[in-house]
């Protein structure tokens, strides 16, 4: 198992990787940061009513199933939000320079992080 600090600081090690938190998604508070080029604060925020929107339109159609992640991509970046499986209303979220990362192997290096990531 991994504190925040080492996941995020193995997230960065990723070719493209700028910046990476831990996010309560019940207040919208970084429980954990690193890296430059987004102001995680203010996307932790953001990023956490997006991913109770996403929540609330699976339940009023009824949909029994889970997030693996979500994916936004934007013209020069990849931001990944993935839930965490064990930890309920928390998500890992990365930043991607889209130019440079290779985004299969960031949903992977994410996905691992998220199963390592004790809290």
């Amino acid at each position: 198992m991994a504190s925040i600090s080492e996941t995020l600081n193995d997230l960065l090690t990723l070719e493209g990787a700028m910046c990476a938190a831990v996010v309560d998604s019940n207040s919208g508070m970084l429980l954990g940061s690193a890296g430059t080029g987004v102001d995680l604060e203010m996307a932790a925020a953001g990023n956490t009513e997006v991913m109770r929107a996403k929540l609330r339109t699976m339940r009023s159609l009824g949909l029994n199933d889970t997030i693996d992640d979500m994916l936004i991509t934007l013209g020069k970046q990849y931001h990944i939000l993935r839930p965490m499986a064990k930890s309920e209303g928390v998500f890992v979220y990365y930043v991607l320079d889209k130019n440079r990362a290779n985004l299969a192997l960031a949903r992977r290096k994410v996905q691992d992080a998220e199963k390592a990531l004790a809290l």
